[in-house]
């Protein structure tokens, strides 16, 4: 597995924020152990920021020779004009520190997230989600499915960090 995408729900559960991030960073570090070099992100708030910045963390303090590529629904100031400024500013450090940067078209659209969806799991051989399986009807959702379709490894750390709170480790 060289490529892997990124998909996840825009809200974290905040009482084990550092469990998973914890778990990302294992699950990132292992993928790379097996050969994962790329790394495609949608863009969204939430768990597209957190893979984002962690792609970007082990790029820099842990030297891995990786790369994050954005695949984005929209232009910039579409895909934030509803945002707040400090997630502003975190999304255009990111913008700022990628490899790559893919737009989908310039104005949001009805089914511009859909594609981009579809952009990062045709460009994937791997998916790291973070997917409450209850939630059917999302994005996650939607890619997740089409990652499934497509019959590449989906590694849920949703579940790894409920196994673990569940384990007590």
């Amino acid at each position: 597995m060289k490529n892997i995408c990124f998909t996840g729900h825009r809200k974290l559960d905040s009482e084990n924020s550092l469990q998973i991030k914890i778990l990302l960073d294992s699950v990132i570090c292992s993928l790379v152990k097996r050969g994962a070099t790329d790394f495609y992100c949608g863009g969204a708030l939430g768990w597209d920021t957190l893979c984002a910045n962690m792609v970007l963390y082990l790029k820099k303090r842990k030297a891995l020779d990786i790369r994050l590529h954005l695949v984005l629904p929209c232009s910039n100031e579409e895909q934030t004009k509803l945002w707040n400024d400090s997630d502003r500013q975190v999304f255009y450090s990111i913008l700022e520190h990628a490899d790559e940067v893919e737009y989908i078209g310039s104005e949001y659209t009805p089914d511009c997230m859909r594609k981009r969806n579809a952009r990062l799991v045709e460009h994937a051989d791997g998916c790291v989600c973070y997917y409450d399986c209850t939630t059917r009807r999302s994005g996650t959702a939607q890619t997740v499915r089409m990652a499934k379709e497509k019959g590449i490894e989906i590694i849920n750390v949703f579940e790894l960090a409920d196994d673990t709170a569940v384990s007590g480790r």
